[in-house]
């Protein structure tokens, strides 16, 4: 079993983590637009930030184990936010397609659209943010 999971540990620990970040942008999401009663569009930006700071310190630390300079890690927090600010762009346009055309309920289509998320983000981390130097 321990050799199992330390083959596949990256994979096992993004998908904890991105587990954990899902349940972080959706109860954030909730808490904007049930209890705040913001705009869903908005709530679904200002759940992203919340989600993006936890991100980056779980997948630094627990996923890819960055251990950049302070130098690269400027780097790496700059591509880690650009490649997430991405991700957001393909998030929203998905909600409004989901909640607004679609007519899904919009806790329902962000579930949906964490799971397109979350692969798009493994990829974004492994290949361009903290990839291992040659």
């Amino acid at each position: 079993m321990i050799k199992l999971y330390k083959k596949y540990q990256e994979i096992i620990n993004y998908l904890i983590a991105g587990g954990l970040t899902v349940l972080v942008t959706v109860l954030s999401y909730a808490f904007f637009t049930k209890i705040l009663h913001i705009y869903y569009i908005v709530s679904n930006i200002l759940a992203w930030i919340v989600a993006v700071i936890f991100a980056y310190v779980v997948n630094r630390r627990f996923v890819f184990q960055s251990k950049s300079s302070k130098r690269a890690r400027v780097k790496e927090i700059r591509n880690f936010f650009i490649f997430r600010l991405l991700s957001l762009l393909i998030d929203t346009i998905l909600m409004y397609l989901l909640v607004d055309i679609f007519r899904i309920n919009d806790l329902i289509s962000k579930m949906i659209v964490q799971i397109v998320v979350i692969v798009l983000n493994y990829i974004f981390s492994k290949f361009f943010i903290f990839k291992e130097k040659e």
